[in-house]
């Protein structure tokens, strides 16, 4: 079993146990997935640049938490849509190299149409 589909099972599992897949329709999934990554950015918002690297040292397990939290809705909205998230994330990483050729893209944080 691949590292990807033991994750899903073990979320459907937490889930089903507290029969919450009642709760988990593709619209709150969605909103949650944002709620979890506000609580993240919440932990860098008004943080100076030079400031960044100490401050993750020093709350790396709340910031780890907020990203856990995040790809656990992500996972299982993926599953809940019956979608293949390692096939689509490889999809779209080859959607993105056409947008963002190497020789084009390289150093530059410019959007593709801006190229």
């Amino acid at each position: 079993m691949s590292d990807i589909k033991d994750l899903i099972a073990k979320i459907r599992q937490f889930r089903d146990e507290r029969d919450w897949m009642q709760f988990h329709d593709h619209k709150n999934m969605a909103i949650s997935i944002i709620i979890e990554a506000a609580e993240l950015l919440e932990h860098f918002q008004w943080k100076e640049k030079e400031d960044l690297d100490e401050y993750v040292k020093q709350n790396r397990k709340e910031i780890e938490e907020e990203i856990a939290d995040i790809a656990i809705y992500l996972f299982e909205l993926a599953d809940n849509l019956k979608l293949d998230l390692s096939k689509s994330i490889l999809r779209k990483l080859e959607i993105n190299r056409k947008k963002y050729p190497t020789h084009k893209a390289k150093g530059s944080a410019k959007k593709y149409n801006k190229l």
